[in-house]
């Protein structure tokens, strides 16, 4: 009986009328101008890994053994997609997309950063992304991209970066196709 009464005067429940953003309960962690700096700091990083400018990249990034980026392998042995751990490991990843070309072009208008603690923030934009590594046609592919942010004593850092492939849509044919067994 009482969990059923703490579901019910729970006001982020669905029936809740106001707005999401007034619910005292799930309110923007981050204030305005926060989130304004984290749209900023991606666009540096956009810009300095667009110059393939591996110490304006660096600066942005949290150093630690926990930072992640996840990204395409170089040979499918390799996992052909997977996790590179720690600042250093990240690097030498990024000094290796950067040796051929590579080019990031987000979509800002669809950008969206939210707080997911006072400490902690997540970019999220669809982009496109150009790039050879790891034997890739160099043609715009849409990706969409993932960043965590956590906030250190120098700052707000890249503490995850998550480049997501979006696969191609299906043809209704194709679709037919894979469902013809049915």
């Amino acid at each position: 009986m009482l969990l059923l009464t703490l579901i019910v005067l729970d006001p982020c429940q669905t029936g809740y009328t106001q707005p999401l953003s007034e619910r005292p309960c799930c309110a923007e962690l981050l204030d305005a101008q926060t989130l304004s700096e984290l749209k900023g700091l991606y666009r540096r990083l956009i810009d300095a890994e667009n110059r393939h400018d591996l110490s304006a990249v660096r600066i942005l990034l949290w150093k630690s053994p926990s930072m992640l980026f996840v990204a395409k392998t170089k040979t499918v042995a390799e996992g052909n997609w997977a996790g590179f751990w720690g600042t250093e490991t990240v690097m030498r990843h990024f000094h290796d997309l950067y040796e051929g070309p590579f080019r990031i072009e987000p979509d800002y208008f669809n950008e969206r950063v939210v707080g997911l603690s006072i400490d902690v923030a997540e970019t999220y934009v669809p982009a496109r992304i150009t790039v050879t590594y790891g034997g890739q046609t160099p043609v715009p592919k849409p990706f969409l991209m993932i960043l965590d942010w956590i906030r250190t004593r120098e700052g707000w850092r890249l503490a995850t970066d998550i480049a997501l492939p979006v696969p191609p849509a299906s043809s209704p044919a194709r679709l037919k196709d894979k469902n013809s067994h049915l």
